[in-house]
């Protein structure tokens, strides 16, 4: 007899023992029989299972050119050993009476499962992404799907938990509702990013621009260019590309709140409006041809439409021109422009032809006496006169202008 148990006023004795050993043989021994059972079933059906794939990847898959049928081939090998994997887990705890680790392995045999199914879903997308939308004209579908890709991945996730969580007979309602609650404190805390998100999606939706476009930058540093190509469309910021090839990133809630000036969505020809001055005696007809013959000699420039020249403006000292020119190439307007006016400049300065610029002449008919001899003491050098003696001067030029008279 043991006595070990005596404090506790148990006592055991050898045959309970031989009795409890006897009793726990008789109920594991046949389970972990059917346990073994199953883990060797488990491994042939996993075999089987991936000979049946090899084959169908050799004889099918490997003599397609799309990609499609390798990736549902890899998706079906993944859930297939992540289900043969859980099969095995659920019936050994089913084998030994474990109902609540049972459901918990069908539980999370799901949310496994959405993994290879959002990978294959996502490279679908990206199959698409690349067969499909490199082939056509509009960039929409070159920045929305990668969008689509990262949001698809998510909800498939997503969705396997709740069904997890379904499963199990949890009611996810609670966390709905903290999600709830949750998502209105994260869009206070975070309603610029919310708003960036929502003007990026209407930036892909409106489309005022898209990848490569040219366009008008608003707030540039000072000296730099004003205008630069669109090179991404994201969800939170847009980034443009200037001519001296700085990188501006600007919020999208900033780009949706100002007028956009696109140069190139209307196609690649577009009109250049260039002053040009001339002076009021000059020969205003024989200045149009020259500028409209210099215009037509510019590389780049279409001559039909045919270019314009009319006068603009009488100013105050120049008749104001203005030369209407379409290019071929709306990202060499500035280059273009910038050759005009240096070509018309040198054929002005042959002809003869006056660019005036404004002059203002200052006439003095008469000066007070104090300020002239405040002046007069000013200047280094200067004889200035008493008061006396400029008053003796001043009778003397009364008589003198009596006598003439």
């Amino acid at each position: 007899m043991f006595h070990a148990m005596d404090g506790f006023g148990i006592q055991i004795t050898r045959a309970d023992i031989d009795r409890w050993l006897l009793h726990a043989a008789d109920y594991a021994l046949p389970r972990v029989l059917q346990t073994v059972g199953q883990l060797i079933l488990g491994v042939i059906v996993f075999v089987v299972l991936r000979w049946i794939l090899n084959r169908i990847d050799k004889s099918f898959s490997s003599k397609t050119d799309t990609q499609i049928d390798d990736h549902f081939i890899e998706a079906i090998h993944r859930i297939g050993s992540i289900s043969v994997t859980a099969w095995v887990f659920w019936r050994t705890a089913h084998i030994w009476g474990l109902a609540g680790l049972a459901s918990l392995v069908i539980a999370a045999w799901i949310v496994a499962l959405s993994l290879p199914l959002a990978d294959l879903v996502s490279k679908l997308l990206t199959v698409l992404q690349v067969e499909v939308a490199s082939k056509t004209e509009t960039t929409l579908d070159d920045t929305a799907l990668p969008l689509l890709i990262k949001a698809a991945r998510i909800l498939t996730v997503a969705g396997g938990i709740v069904i997890a969580l379904s499963s199990m007979n949890v009611d996810i309602m609670p966390f709905v509702a903290g999600a709830s609650v949750l998502g209105v404190a994260i869009g206070f805390a975070a309603k610029d990013t919310l708003s960036n998100l929502i003007a990026g999606v209407l930036l892909i939706v409106d489309r005022p621009f898209h990848v490569g476009d040219r366009i008008e930058l608003w707030t540039t540093p000072r000296g730099t260019g004003t205008w630069g190509d669109v090179i991404e469309i994201g969800l939170r910021a847009t980034k443009i590309r200037n001519p001296d090839n700085l990188i501006f990133v600007i919020p999208n809630n900033e780009i949706m709140r100002r007028d956009i000036v696109n140069y190139t969505a209307s196609g690649d020809n577009i009109r250049l409006r260039i002053p040009i001055s001339i002076a009021y005696d000059a020969n205003q007809n024989r200045a149009k041809e020259i500028v409209r013959d210099v215009a037509l000699k510019v590389d780049g420039v279409l001559s039909s439409p045919e270019p314009q020249i009319i006068i603009r403006n009488f100013g105050e000292s120049a008749i104001d021109l203005q030369l209407r020119v379409w290019i071929a190439n709306a990202r060499q307007r500035r280059a273009i422009g910038d050759e005009i006016t240096d070509r018309v400049k040198d054929e002005f300065d042959r002809v003869g032809i006056e660019i005036p610029y404004a002059t203002r002449d200052l006439y003095i008919h008469s000066m007070p006496a104090p300020l002239a001899t405040k002046s007069l003491s000013e200047t280094p050098g200067a004889v200035v006169d008493s008061p006396d003696a400029q008053d003796q001067k001043s009778e003397r030029q009364t008589k003198q202008e009596k006598a003439d008279e």
